[in-house]
């Protein structure tokens, strides 16, 4: 229990914070209502009301928790309202980007260790890349490859391919260039051909930095994802549901999906540190 007490301590700070954060926020609205429609109230039934807008500047804890069990449980999968659905939309364009992502920034990372041209050539470009704002790239992707036929999942994908290969690259280099100098000259004592070098001790060496890397380049691609819905006019995904929420002033519903996505991208860097340890273990990497 004392392990999770910290972050019990700091979950009830916010929910504290948030729910006092709802009543400032929301109080001025609903001291001018009641004052254009003559109702009196305690400060107690006030509290109540600023709790219980159905379009508060900012919802309370408790409405963004129901909300969020209601179109999570109460919704059929194939419901436009269901944040399942929406999730799953979303979810689709995270891990192909992610698969994309991976693969370039490993391709990237072998070239870059590989061949002395493109570590002095091709990584400042690919950190250099990092400064452009995803959001004003996101529409100039979208707008290319509508142009030349492709829509849907594809853009969506490029764009958390986008976010989630830097991350890969950059530890996968990290973990190639890992192996001790002592260790690369017994690799050349033996003889060993740069493919043997590379195959038995360089990327067995990187193994711990790639799925670090890729906690980090999963998440990456959940934002990109839904970034990428928000151009595109989706009308499915987190990203739809954000928009949706924005144009009808539904503010429930965009703390909802945000809650959605959150607890996608929980799901998601789980999943990726869970295989990262059984490999490790296949590999005879002793746990820490």
């Amino acid at each position: 229990m004392s392990r999770y007490l910290p972050v019990l301590t700091i979950l009830a700070g916010i929910v504290v914070v948030w729910y006092l954060g709802a009543y400032f926020m929301n109080a001025p609205f609903q001291r001018n209502l009641n004052e254009r429609t003559g109702t009196e109230t305690t400060f107690t039934e006030f509290v109540g009301q600023t709790m219980s807008q159905p379009k508060p500047t900012l919802p309370a804890p408790h409405q963004v928790a129901v909300n969020f069990f209601e179109n999570t449980f109460l919704r059929k999968v194939t419901s436009g309202r269901s944040l399942v659905y929406h999730s799953w939309v979303t979810l689709s364009s995270t891990l192909l980007g992610f698969l994309f992502g991976t693969v370039l920034g490993i391709l990237i990372a072998v070239g870059i260790v590989h061949v002395l041209a493109l570590d002095r050539s091709l990584m400042p470009w690919i950190i250099a890349s990092q400064t452009i704002p995803i959001l004003a790239l996101a529409p100039m992707i979208v707008v290319v490859l509508a142009a030349v036929g492709l829509t849907g999942l594809i853009p969506k994908a490029l764009i958390s391919t986008y976010l989630s290969f830097f991350p890969v690259a950059v530890g996968m280099v990290k973990g190639l260039r890992s192996p001790e100098t002592a260790y690369l000259d017994l690799m050349h004592t033996y003889n060993a051909s740069r493919a043997n070098v590379f195959w038995k001790l360089r990327l067995p060496a990187s193994v711990p930095f790639l799925f670090a890397s890729m906690k980090v380049a999963v998440a990456a691609s959940l934002v990109g994802a839904i970034v990428g819905e928000l151009p595109t006019g989706a009308v499915a995904g987190i990203g739809a549901k954000l928009l949706g929420g924005a144009y009808y002033s539904q503010t429930i519903d965009i703390f909802a999906a945000l809650v959605a996505g959150s607890v996608v991208a929980v799901l998601l860097v789980t999943t990726v540190g869970a295989v990262g340890r059984m490999t490790e273990r296949a590999m005879g990497v002793r746990p820490a």
